[in-house]
C-alpha cells in the first residue's frame, strides 16, 4: 500500500542576508534546504540564462520522517528537531532582516478536514516573530 501525503511541514528561516552554514551551526541539524542569495541556478530551458537565487533559504522538512494526516506531529518533530523555542531566535532571526515560517502542506480534497495547530504552537511562533502559514489543497 502506498503512503500518500496529506499532511507535512517545515520551518524555513530566509532573507537576502541568511547564510544557510550559519544557521546549520545554530541548529545543529541539517537541513533540507540551504540556499544563499546569488548562488548560480541551472538555466533549464537551454536559452543560457544567467540566473542566480533571489534570497537565502534555511529550511527542515518533516516529510521524510513523520507519517500523519494531522499538522501537529509534523510540528512537534520540527520543534523537537529544533530544540524550539529558544531565547535567542527572534534575535538572530531579526540580525538579518530575515522572516521565519512553519510552513504547512495540507490535503483537504473532501473539505471536511481542520487543520490541528495547538494553540501552545501558535503562541510560541508568536512570540519568536514568526508565522503559520497552511498552503490547503482542494481537488
Amino acid at each position: 500500500m502506498t503512503y500518500v501525503r496529506v499532511a507535512s511541514a517545515s520551518l524555513t528561516i530566509s532573507g537576502d542576508h541568511v547564510l544557510p552554514e550559519w544557521w546549520t551551526r545554530y541548529f545543529g541539524v541539517t537541513p533540507d534546504i540551504a540556499v544563499t542569495k546569488g548562488e548560480p541556478l541551472r538555466d533549464h530551458t537551454g536559452q543560457g540564462r544567467k540566473l542566480v537565487r533571489r534570497t537565502g533559504v534555511w529550511g527542515l522538512r518533516s516529510e521524510k520522517m513523520i507519517r500523519s494526516e494531522r499538522l501537529e506531529p509534523h510540528l512537534r518533530y520540527l520543534i523537537q528537531q529544533l530544540a524550539l523555542p529558544r531565547p535567542d531566535l527572534k534575535q538572530c532571526v531579526e540580525s538579518v532582516g530575515a522572516t521565519m515560517r512553519f510552513f504547512c502542506y495540507w490535503v483537504n480534497e473532501s473539505g471536511d478536514r481542520v487543520p490541528d495547530i495547538p494553540e501552545d504552537i501558535r503562541v510560541m511562533m508568536e512570540a519568536l516573530g514568526g508565522t503559520i502559514e497552511i498552503d490547503e489543497y482542494r481537488d
